[in-house]
């Protein structure tokens, strides 16, 4: 199963920044983003953790050792905010 992809304006905006400047890091960011689409929070490519506090509900996945994907995944839908 396939979710529909939804971003946020930051984290289009994030999206965009990283199509423009390192393609390693969107080629990266792209594989996550497709394993999240296909398994939700299931999984293990970013080592994906529940985050906290104002947060919650919203869960995180390692790009690089800087970086992260913040996004939220129901049974039809992926909301990104920031990557």
């Amino acid at each position: 199963m396939s979710r529909t992809l939804t971003f946020t304006d930051t984290g289009w905006a994030d999206y965009l920044y990283w199509r423009h400047t390192d393609q390693a890091m969107l080629r990266t960011l792209n594989r996550l983003i497709e394993e999240i689409r296909r398994n939700g929070n299931a999984g293990d490519g970013g080592s994906p953790e529940p985050l906290r506090q104002k947060l919650s509900g919203w869960w995180s996945r390692r790009i690089d050792h800087e970086y992260r994907l913040v996004y939220r995944s129901d049974d039809d839908t992926v909301v990104i905010i920031a990557c």
